[in-house]
């Protein structure tokens, strides 16, 4: 009997959200280590490199006039804007993953996830929150900035965490460990789903 040829499904689409100090990019980068084959899509924003930050690794640094370009263009999947700056994700970078088969993460805060859950209803949303709001209010406290912006991200972060009961997942980061090795469980368990192997279930019946 010649061996039945299947194509691989669509590569996985998971979307990372947390208030900021939740330790989401933590998350992410040990899974990226973990899995080889998983991609990291990097969007674009119109703010400027932290110290340590690489053009291309971290976020694609542009111009806001360059970024209203592409809005114009529709070339952003979802964009938004936070603190008078601009992110947005490429509807062209997430696609050629997608469709070559590579897994994707997303690093994007709720309102760009609601906007992404409509294009990519099949996608896997989860939320990453701090193990309490005094570990968050240190956490944030650590930056060092001015109280009245301070006071604006906490404020944004609460208003953020709201966002948490639709996602599909939760994670509390009491532990980065424990939390590294939640994402990796939810990874696994996702790629095996039913859903996700018609075609080679179909090949066992031919």
């Amino acid at each position: 009997m010649s061996e039945i040829l299947v194509d691989e499904p669509r590569g996985l689409l998971m979307i990372m959200s947390a208030p900021s100090g939740a330790g989401k990019t933590s998350i992410a980068r040990e899974i990226l280590r973990m899995f080889p084959g998983v991609r990291f899509s990097v969007s674009s924003t119109t703010r400027p490199p932290r110290p340590g930050e690489v053009n291309g690794e971290d976020y694609h640094f542009v111009s806001e006039e360059t970024f209203r370009e592409q809005i114009a263009r529709g070339e952003f999947v979802e964009w938004v804007e936070n603190y008078g700056r601009l992110y947005g994700t490429s509807k062209k970078t997430m696609a050629a993953y997608l469709e070559t088969g590579h897994d994707l993460i997303l690093d994007i805060e709720p309102r760009g996830a609601k906007a992404i859950r409509e294009h990519y209803p099949h996608g896997v949303f989860v939320f990453v929150l701090p193990p309490s709001l005094s570990e968050l209010k240190a956490r944030l406290a650590k930056r060092g900035e001015e109280a009245a912006v301070a006071q604006r991200r906490l404020q944004a972060s609460l208003d953020e965490i709201r966002e948490a009961l639709w996602y599909d997942y939760i994670i509390f980061n009491e532990r980065l460990n424990e939390a590294v090795d939640r994402f990796r469980a939810i990874y696994i368990a996702e790629k095996s789903r039913r859903d996700r192997f018609h075609d080679k279930i179909a090949a066992f019946f031919k």
